[in-house]
């Protein structure tokens, strides 16, 4: 009992509306900050006159700098950050259910799901019916197809378990990869070969209002349910047995959050392709600054992975003057050091005192 009590204490005693206040307008700087930033820099006083402006009900909507802001960069900026945020808290789901640390919402083979309906559809034009999001779409369903042949198969021969659903993504994992090299292989097709490769690497281009009016409320609507499952994911960590003693099975609630989580990065697919690192090295960096209590460790990882997603998306946008670096690969160069640093520090833990 005395790992249960540890698993609910904070490592620092800093209050956690503090950290979250401090977070919050860090947040809110970055996102106007990534308003003045581009390939195009736009000064702080031509963006606070376009938004009086609006404000006033004046006649602004048909100038450049109300479409650069309005319909370019604002989708962008919130498209960023909400994917941040979902992928950062996927992460910290996904490492509970399968008490896993370098578990991210990739890990049970939601990627090569995604990455297989893309090269179907880039290559064989499976879910042309889709219109012009055919590719995301695809995606999409590849990506649920697979969740929900992890919990299939992780149930054969008895009741699921976080060993077992892993292996059965990885698993999965290898299927998928096999299939979609297949498809490239016979294809022969360089075109679509290069799309599938950018595609790969995500971008947040693509943002428009129509897609953020489903994707933000679904993703602010999953983040607070798995807020308030915070304790049932602090009894995931100390594992089956003891959360049984304790009057909860895991198995139910492990499904359900599987499905969420991958309902969530499938959308973020559907818009963005793949971006990765997001959901594995946003929560141990959280973990290192608050402890391992889910209570703080959701909100705080949420905010975290907005500004860290919105500045690799101003990085993108700057760094190469009249082109944009896909976010993919900034991801990757952040964070793949930075998980390595993490490795090597003997003081940091998973959960509770290991």
């Amino acid at each position: 009992m005395e790992n249960y009590k540890d698993i609910y204490q904070l490592k620092y005693n800093t209050p956690l509306f503090i950290i979250m206040l401090i977070l919050i307008v860090a947040l809110v700087l970055s996102m106007f900050i990534a308003l003045t930033l581009g390939t195009t820099d736009i000064s702080t006083k031509k963006i606070l006159q376009l938004f009086s402006d609006i404000l006033k009900g004046k006649e602004s909507s048909n100038t450049p700098l109300y479409d650069v802001i309005i319909l370019l960069r604002m989708p962008r900026i919130i498209l960023a950050v909400c994917i941040g945020m979902g992928l950062s808290v996927c992460g910290v789901v996904m490492q509970a259910i399968v008490r896993n640390p370098l578990a991210d919402p990739y890990i049970l083979g939601i990627s090569s799901g995604a990455s297989l309906g893309a090269t179907a559809a880039i290559l064989l034009g499976i879910g042309l019916s889709f219109g012009e999001n055919y590719v995301g779409f695809s995606a999409f369903l590849g990506a649920m197809i697979v969740a929900f042949l992890v919990l299939l198969i992780g149930n054969l021969g008895g009741s699921s378990s976080s060993v077992k659903l892993l292996l059965a993504g990885m698993a999965l994992n290898a299927v998928c990869s096999a299939f979609s090299n297949f498809i490239v292989y016979f294809a022969g097709n360089m075109e679509g070969m290069q799309s599938i490769a950018f595609w790969m690497l995500g971008s947040l281009a693509g943002a428009e209002w129509s897609n953020l009016a489903i994707i933000v409320p679904i993703t602010l609507l999953i983040i607070f349910f798995f807020y308030t499952q915070a304790r049932i994911f602090n009894l995931m960590l100390l594992g089956d047995e003891i959360a049984i003693t304790l009057g909860r099975d895991m198995r139910s609630y492990r499904h359900i959050y599987l499905l969420l989580s991958s309902l969530l990065v499938g959308f973020f697919v559907f818009v963005a392709g793949m971006i990765g690192f997001i959901g594995l090295i946003i929560p141990h960096i959280t973990r290192m600054l608050i402890g391992t209590d889910h209570k703080q460790l959701i909100p705080i990882s949420a905010i975290v992975g907005g500004i860290f997603l919105l500045w690799a998306d101003i990085l993108c946008r700057s760094l190469l003057p009249s082109t944009e670096l896909p976010i993919g690969i900034l991801t990757s160069l952040i964070g793949a050091p930075c998980f390595v640093y993490l490795l090597a520090k003997k003081t940091y833990g998973f959960g509770g005192d290991n």
